[in-house]
């Protein structure tokens, strides 16, 4: 716990001074700076929203749908931002690990926590635009925080394992933006689930397995469509298969802190 522990003063320090560097340099040279927190999700929903929606009829026909999509393209783009820039952190914070001994993890989550910082900034957007449309918020609300912290953990321990072997091989960058790609069309972000349900019931069962798809889903459930966005909790009847995702993201931040420990202390003598 002592490797992985944010209890020391020093450890709590550093990695507030790194997020508040990172978050400044992100925006440094940009006229719109931290708008574009905001105006990049807008404008690709804008995208999505015409293709998907309008000529390919991607819906589930309800009013609600247009900020459901909105929602999930956010939530998409933080854990797509939080495992890129987790992944890149420790070669690009190499200088500042030869000259000071520190817990490695701290560059990880300062880089990370800039990409939380704009979800929750998208959030705030998407709730004005729900409460702008007639959205109707229930007490399922207060479950949100639980998915985004779960979101939050699966894209953690994803960046431990990135940023370990990207370290070594540069190529899993690249691999990493492929395997995002085909990842975005495999889960239900743009189109609902139930066009796959409707025809391939297992088939949609299985995706739901995915924790991205899982939390995803959860957070629309019980932020804007309770009655209408389906889950892994209403699609599978099974408990146990249900926390079948939950058990995957504990595996995935568990492995990914032992892969992480195991090779943090050659980082600088590999780079």
């Amino acid at each position: 716990m002592k490797k992985f522990g944010l209890f020391e003063k020093k450890n709590r320090v550093l990695l507030y001074e790194l997020v508040k560097t990172d978050f400044k340099l992100r925006y440094q040279g940009s006229f719109l700076g931290v708008l574009w927190s905001v105006l990049k999700p807008l404008m690709l929903f804008a995208v999505m929203y015409t293709v998907f929606v309008k000529f390919l009829k991607f819906t589930d026909g309800t009013a609600t749908y247009p900020i459901v999509l909105l929602l999930g393209i956010s939530l998409w783009g933080f854990f797509t931002e939080a495992t890129t820039i987790g992944m890149n952190s420790i070669v690009a914070r190499g200088d500042l690990m030869r000259k000071i001994n520190f817990p490695k993890y701290i560059v990880i989550l300062s880089s990370m926590a800039s990409a939380l910082i704009s979800l929750g900034i998208n959030l705030l957007v998407v709730i004005i635009f729900a409460i702008l449309t007639g959205v109707k918020f229930t007490p399922l609300v207060l479950l949100v925080p639980f998915s985004i912290i779960q979101l939050f953990l699966l894209a953690f321990g994803v960046a431990l394992i990135l940023s370990t072997m990207y370290v070594k091989f540069r190529d899993i960058g690249h691999l990493w933006e492929v395997l995002l790609q085909i990842l975005f069309y495999a889960i239900p972000i743009i189109y609902p689930i139930t066009m796959v349900s409707a025809s391939h019931a297992m088939i949609a069962k299985i995706m739901m397995l995915n924790p991205i798809a899982q939390a995803i889903q959860d957070i629309r459930h019980n932020l804007i469509a309770p009655e209408t966005t389906i889950t892994a909790w209403n699609l599978i009847s099974n408990f146990w298969v249900c926390i079948v995702p939950i058990i995957l993201t504990i595996v995935v931040v568990g492995f990914g802190a032992w892969y992480f420990s195991r090779n943090s202390k050659k980082f600088a003598e590999i780079m």
